[in-house]
């Protein structure tokens, strides 16, 4: 699994665990609808930036969202 495909699948995740879509992420971490769903399709690779912005957003630590699940459990 590469970095993009790990972003992807965490940001899914955690996303979906909270309850919120694609739209209400993008308000709370100032960012277009289109571009989380380019995410979450591994499409676009997200600035480092982007990924400290997602994950306050989903009240997470920035690193979680670039570790593999295998290596969560």
């Amino acid at each position: 699994m590469n970095i993009r495909e790990i972003l992807a699948a965490n940001l899914k995740r955690y996303r979906r665990e909270r309850g919120v879509s694609q739209e209400e992420l993008a308000h709370l971490a100032e960012i277009d609808r289109t571009y989380i769903s380019s995410l979450e399709r591994c499409q676009y690779a997200a600035s480092i930036e982007v990924v400290d912005r997602l994950a306050k957003a989903l009240g997470v630590q920035t690193s979680i969202l670039l570790v593999p699940l295998e290596e969560k459990q």
